[in-house]
């Protein structure tokens, strides 16, 4: 399934105007897969979609079986010039150490503390603020997960997130859908 979902969203990815990218999630199993790295160029190959516009989302989980096969596996990544995520940080086996163990791009903050931060929760803020800290210190860019209103939207950006994802852009929607809107944007921007 894995596969099948990495080759299927390279091609849709393929359909989008250039400036869009796509991620997606990949876990420890398909990363200690000695074929992930030929499987992953053979769908960027297929589809015609140069590496910049994927990136690969992964949990912690994968520093709690960190194996040099899977380590290798994360350089190659993005020696190709994939984007690579580390997603829902903070909520898992957080280890800054695991940080120096694979240069990620991005540091997804989990939609655990933007839900509890717009709740008045003083130590969720705290730690969106130290984590969007660290990861422009390390060279990276965060996104906060769930993002599902304008309070939160406000204060996310004001913590300084570089990006934002959750339903207050929109639900999960299938691949014609996220073609529509897209086609929508790019109709109201040449207006």
């Amino acid at each position: 399934i894995g596969e099948w979902v990495l080759r299927t969203a390279c091609r849709e990815a393929a359909t989008w105007p250039k400036e869009i990218g796509i991620a997606v999630n990949v876990s420890p199993r398909q990363l200690r897969d000695p074929g992930f790295i030929v499987t992953l160029v053979s769908a960027l190959t297929q589809a015609g979609l140069v590496p910049e516009r994927l990136g690969l989302e992964v949990t912690e989980t994968i520093f709690l079986e960190l194996t040099g096969t899977t380590q290798k596996a994360l350089q190659q990544i993005q020696s190709l010039g994939v984007r690579l995520a580390m997603d829902d940080f903070g909520t898992g086996y957080s280890s800054l150490g695991y940080l120096r163990k694979a240069e990620f791009d991005t540091l997804k903050i989990d939609r655990s503390f933007v839900q509890a931060m717009s709740a008045d929760d003083p130590e969720s803020t705290a730690i969106i603020r130290a984590v969007v800290a660290l990861a422009g210190s390390l060279g990276m860019k965060t996104v906060a997960e769930g993002v599902a209103t304008e309070e939160q939207l406000e204060l996310v950006r004001t913590l300084g997130c570089d990006r934002i994802q959750g339903y207050i852009f929109s639900k999960p929607v299938a691949a014609s859908a996220a073609r529509a809107m897209l086609n929508e944007d790019r109709s109201r921007a040449a207006a």
